[in-house]
């Protein structure tokens, strides 16, 4: 390798690591280069010289990065020392890609290596036959351990535990359980804590590392414990598992199935991950475009979206059929023409904005049985005051404009009517659709702006109709 191409992956710190970034934060174009460059001559040196120490991280960057023939070709070249772990960081459509061309041997071998959640995370979106066999080269407990948190819901707790814990009973003492935590090999990579059970693995308490340094060998540890902090059941929601760790500061968790019986651990490396994912699914789905990745082709990404805009065609026509009640107006008087798309942004606009704030409220928990009264209450008098203040900004600017007084007053009176309406329908609607056990995020968005599109535009024009005579 030539003396430029070392300066090119120069280290970043005195880990070796290679500085792969640019200032902005991408994979450098001339890294990408020098991989691309390894890839073709198949350089296997080079890519385990600089590639596959990387962070898992920074791998799935990189890969992310890469053209998708460079991408298999990576994995392959890189063999054994591919860090499977780096497919939990890129997005799904990435992930089937590399999986679905690897031989089931090598996903195996490289699964064993992993830990449970990440195993889980990538075993879950192979083919059920593909599954099987994998698991079937596993060793008997891991492949127990890796079905079980499989037969739990997608998006459960059950699927984000670590399976691998340290578990002690309660009449151990703090020596036995210090020189049982030397002495084993088959313990998590890191920990924060350490489960008490009894012999059926029913949970009884946890103990955090530092209180066992701190405690004298000949301690028991059920003199130590403490009850654990809010154990978590194995088939909740990811997302409410989620909001516990914020709500109590938590590190770990333990997760426990119907019986309270200890079968895995939730960490915080995972629960960052799910709040991600979760507030990356809600800011799509109120666009309308669904599990879309970036890395979609043409034909995902239109059928993603295709959807919505068929629904939101069918709100626009809507719309259109209430303007068309009114059509004779609008010949006899073309500045209503002008300003009624404006009374309908704004209460689309307006409509968004406490919709965002309400459908974001939910998926944190924010709103319940005791505040959403208050909350409508608040959301009404917003859309009040934000009615009368843009009621007299437009009517004078309509008044101005069309030389017309009573044009402004007309339009300022759509707009107190279609703000109040925006406000009620952005909030109404997504705590209807929640109630009803519809995701809010996906479906406020299209009735929101029917309800201010067609509010609007019938109090203007209706409005206007009535108080011109014509």
């Amino acid at each position: 390798m030539t003396n430029d191409a070392e300066e090119l992956v120069r280290p970043r710190s005195d880990s070796g690591d290679a500085d792969i970034y640019d200032e902005n934060g991408n994979v450098r174009g001339d890294f990408l280069a020098l991989v691309g460059a390894a890839i073709a001559d198949r350089d296997t040196i080079f890519l385990r010289q600089h590639v596959a120490r990387l962070h898992e991280s920074e791998i799935g960057d990189l890969l992310e990065s890469l053209q998708p023939d460079q991408r298999l070709a990576l994995v392959r070249l890189l063999g054994d020392e591919f860090d499977m772990t780096a497919l939990t960081e890129v997005d799904e459509t990435i992930r089937r890609e590399i999986v679905d061309q690897l031989p089931n041997e090598q996903i195996a071998a490289a699964i064993g290596e992993l830990d449970s959640d990440d195993a889980v995370y990538i075993l879950e979106d192979l083919d059920s036959e593909d599954r099987e066999e994998i698991l079937a080269q596993l060793p008997f407990t891991e492949r127990v351990r890796l079905r079980r948190a499989l037969d739990y819901p997608e998006s459960s707790a059950g699927r984000r535990m670590q399976t691998e814990f340290v578990a002690v009973p309660p009449f151990w003492t703090v020596g036995q359980t210090i020189d049982y935590m030397r002495d084993e090999e088959d313990l998590p990579y890191s920990f924060s804590q350490i489960f008490v059970i009894d012999p059926t693995f029913k949970l009884l308490g946890a103990v955090d590392l530092d209180k066992i340094l701190r405690t004298k060998r000949q301690s028991k540890i059920e003199s130590i414990m403490r009850e654990t902090n809010h154990p978590i059941p194995a088939e909740m929601d990811q997302e409410e598992a989620a909001q516990l760790f914020e709500q109590y500061d938590l590190l770990s968790a333990a997760v426990v199935d119907e019986n309270d019986r200890l079968v895995g651990v939730l960490t915080i490396d995972d629960v960052v991950d799910v709040i991600h994912e979760e507030a990356d699914e809600d800011i799509k789905r109120l666009g309308g475009v669904g599990d879309e990745e970036l890395s979609d082709n043409v034909f995902s990404t239109v059928r993603s979206r295709f959807l919505w805009l068929v629904i939101n065609l069918g709100t626009a026509l809507l719309s259109a059929s209430v303007i068309g009640l009114f059509d004779e107006s609008i010949e006899k008087m073309i500045a209503l023409a002008v300003l009624m798309p404006i009374v309908a942004s704004m209460g689309g606009n307006a409509g968004t904005q406490t919709m965002t704030v309400t459908v974001r409220a939910l998926a944190t928990g924010d709103i319940d049985i005791y505040n959403a009264g208050r909350i409508i209450r608040r959301e009404a008098g917003v859309g009040i005051a934000n009615g009368l203040l843009f009621s007299v900004i437009m009517g004078m600017i309509a008044a101005t404009w069309f030389h017309n007084y009573q044009l402004g007053f007309v339009i300022g009176s759509a707009m107190i009517i279609n703000l109040f309406a925006a406000a009620l329908a952005g909030i109404l609607l997504p705590l209807l659709l929640d109630k009803v056990g519809a995701d809010p995020a996906i479906a406020s968005s299209v009735f929101v702006t029917t309800v201010t599109d067609c509010t609007g535009f019938f109090a203007f024009l209706g409005i206007a109709t009535w108080w011109f005579g014509i």
